[in-house]
């Protein structure tokens, strides 16, 4: 049985006394969320005070992304191996805002996922179509193409020890979700696509959905046969939302 995940990315989002106060919000309120593995993804800076608040805490935490490097002049730039040193566990790769936003293509995400598992990082792979590529009717082409790019790089095994979180673009910010029968829909053939590959790696694959999940429809989601969880944006920044999403999970 797949562990259900939570994980809340705070995007640019945080000050050093509202990470101080969300995250002893969230350490407050996780009591009986046994079943569910949670995590938080704040921005860099924030990264050793989430640390040094959730360690020995059942909560995990990792970076929003990281470099395609591992040294070297590359200004501004975040490796894989100074996540580790602050104890993160997770780190997102391919984020749509990272995609739509910094032109990172397909074989870019593939390297930084690479880079992520070689380092020991989990990798949480994030794949999903715009408003524009939905409507053309091309959902599953643009799905696929995004998680073959791993698949033809890292081979299907690296998915085994990964988790992919399916984010519509078109649902992430503006109040619009998908249904649950269309989340379902493309979770269904994101696992199918691996399953391709490999049925073993494609049945404990950790399919998250990252698209306005809120308190008022994560369990409606979460019930889905292929939804393991969820990839959380703004209700992230509310111990009381992110708290009711992990406990529709559990």
């Amino acid at each position: 049985m797949r562990q259900p995940l939570v994980a809340g990315n705070w995007k640019l989002n945080g000050s050093l006394a509202s990470t101080r106060e969300l995250l002893a919000g969230i350490k407050a309120g996780l009591e009986g969320v046994t079943n569910a593995e949670v995590a938080v993804c704040p921005p860099y800076i924030l990264i050793p005070e989430a640390q040094a608040q959730l360690t020995g805490s059942p909560i995990a935490w990792g970076g929003q992304n990281l470099s395609s490097e591992t040294g070297g002049a590359f200004t501004g730039e975040i490796a894989a191996s100074m996540l580790l040193d602050f104890g993160c566990k997770y780190v997102l790769v391919g984020h749509s805002e990272r995609r739509t936003l910094y032109g990172e293509d397909n074989a870019l995400v593939a390297k930084k996922f690479a880079v992520a598992r070689e380092a020991g990082l989990v990798p949480i792979l994030c794949v999903g179509e715009t408003l524009e590529e939905r409507q053309q009717g091309i959902t599953e082409e643009i799905v696929g193409g995004q998680l073959a790019a791993v698949i033809d790089q890292e081979g299907v095994a690296a998915l085994g020890d990964a988790v992919v979180a399916y984010e519509p673009v078109w649902a992430i910010g503006t109040g619009m979700t998908a249904s649950p029968e269309q989340a379902q829909a493309v979770h269904a053939f994101i696992r199918a696509q691996v399953a391709q590959h490999d049925v073993g790696i494609a049945d404990g694959l950790r399919i998250l959905y990252g698209g306005s999940m809120k308190p008022g429809n994560a369990a409606e989601l979460m019930a889905q046969n292929d939804i393991d969880g969820g990839l959380i944006g703004g209700a992230a920044l509310k111990a009381d939302d992110f708290l009711a999403i992990c406990k529709a999970a559990n």
